[in-house]
């Protein structure tokens, strides 16, 4: 089946991703004639949205429609492209998430991708996505499912193998890790490329290249990563130097997968400043749809690191578009992990959907440091898939971030207990 014009968002209140989307159709060109419906069930969020849309896309000449509704499936007919930015209650569920291990002796990072905070952002948030995964089998199922919200690879892992949705998942991470090398290298991101291989977070750089030439950077990087200040992101180099590669995307990311992942900072997320923040964003926005500020100019350009828009392109208008990460089913992608895996790779779109692009296997040593991590999501997807219990334990007793059995099982009581309202059977 053809892919449609039509481009669904699903949790189009939230404004950060939402934003960067109408930034890149505008900035992207070629839209014209499309329609982008928003779908959120809070309404006064998703007028908010549908109202900049419409005032940025007549501002910019973009000739794109502008739907907005709260009834999901009525927006799901005809839609060519499904892109999911939704999640459950997210800062008060994480903060939990993030504290509760910390109660119990835990030692960890952020609390959203590895660990006890990973799993239980698993078990909420499958059911939720499954949802939408079965709608779109049923009313639009040649649409590409385009999915943004963490944790990635277990969704994206579980919707490969429990449906027959085309599903996606993109993150900007590999350009975290290229801001950080570049501030090593002392050049400009734009002139430095990168192809990476391995799992969402915690990709490892195959390639360090000069845009420009081609020219192998990581002799120079290695030079001057010696001789860099020690405090500079930690952890990512002391694996640099031991693993021989860089990993992405961040200490604070990667960390989350390791057992000594807090040596690069335990802090956790900031709640607080990521609240105050959008708040005043959304204060933005109203004054922008008032039409008591002006658009920022920063919004008719392309947005930092994601990649929907270049995806939906790619396909709509068989533009055979190379993306710099992806994550998709493994089958081989990366030879040396399991084929029943989501891994995050290069890939390319175009009419006929997205194609990984092997960069064949990792170093032995790096493969195995992920394999630890492989377990663990492929158990943690069968908790979330099955609502189970009993196998959301053997997950924390798998994940090298639990340090305690007596902890992991109070863990588990004290958050299933808080997330028991959003877990549920998938299949």
């Amino acid at each position: 089946m053809a892919n449609t014009g039509k481009i669904v968002l699903l949790g189009a209140g939230g404004a950060a991703f939402t934003v960067s989307l109408f930034q890149d159709l505008v900035a992207e060109g070629g839209f014209s004639g499309c329609t982008l419906t928003l779908v959120d069930t809070n309404k006064e969020s998703l007028d908010r949205m549908a109202g900049l849309a419409r005032h940025l896309f007549a501002a910019a000449d973009a000739g794109i429609a502008v739907e907005a509704t709260t009834d999901r499936r009525a927006a799901l007919d005809g839609a060519g492209f499904v892109v999911n930015a939704a999640a459950i209650d997210r800062n008060r569920l994480w903060r939990q998430d993030f504290a509760v291990p910390k109660k119990h002796g835990i030692r960890h990072t952020l609390g959203e991708n590895g660990g006890p905070g990973g799993l239980f952002f698993t078990l909420r948030t499958m059911p939720l996505v499954f949802d939408f995964a079965r709608d779109i089998e049923e009313i639009c199922p040649g649409a590409q499912f385009i999915n943004l919200s963490n944790p990635e690879s277990r969704l994206v892992l579980g919707l490969s193998k429990y449906t027959r949705v085309k599903s996606l998942g993109l993150c900007h991470g590999i350009f975290l890790a290229r801001w950080f090398i570049c501030q090593i290298l002392g050049i400009p991101e734009p002139e430095v490329e990168l192809w990476g291989a391995g799992l969402n977070h915690f990709q490892w750089v195959m390639h360090l290249r000069e845009k420009a030439s081609g020219r192998d950077l990581y002799p120079l990087l290695r030079e001057k990563e010696a001789a860099h200040d020690p405090s500079f992101t930690p952890l990512a180099r002391t694996l640099f130097r031991s693993f021989g590669l860089w990993p992405t995307c961040s200490d604070d990311h990667t960390g989350e997968y390791l057992a000594y992942g807090w040596e690069g900072g335990e802090e956790g997320f900031d709640f607080d400043g990521d609240e105050k923040g959008r708040e005043g964003f959304k204060t933005l926005i109203d004054e922008v749809v008032a039409k008591t500020k002006p658009i920022p100019e920063d919004w008719f350009k392309h947005s930092w690191g994601e990649r929907a828009v270049q995806v939906i392109g790619g396909i709509l208008h068989n533009r055979h578009t190379f993306i710099e990460s992806g994550v998709v089913y493994n089958r081989g992608a990366i030879p040396n992990l399991p084929g029943d895996l989501a891994v995050e790779v290069p890939v390319v779109a175009d009419a006929a959907g997205v194609h990984p692009v092997s960069l064949g296997p990792l170093p032995e040593a790096a493969a195995k440091l992920l394999m630890q991590q492989a377990s663990v999501q492929q158990i943690a997807v069968e908790a979330a898939v099955h609502g189970s219990k009993d196998l959301a334990l053997q997950a924390l007793l798998l994940d090298p971030v639990i340090n305690s059995t007596d902890a992991a099982k109070a863990i588990l009581d004290e958050l299933w207990e808080l997330n028991k309202p959003y877990i549920r059977p998938c299949i």
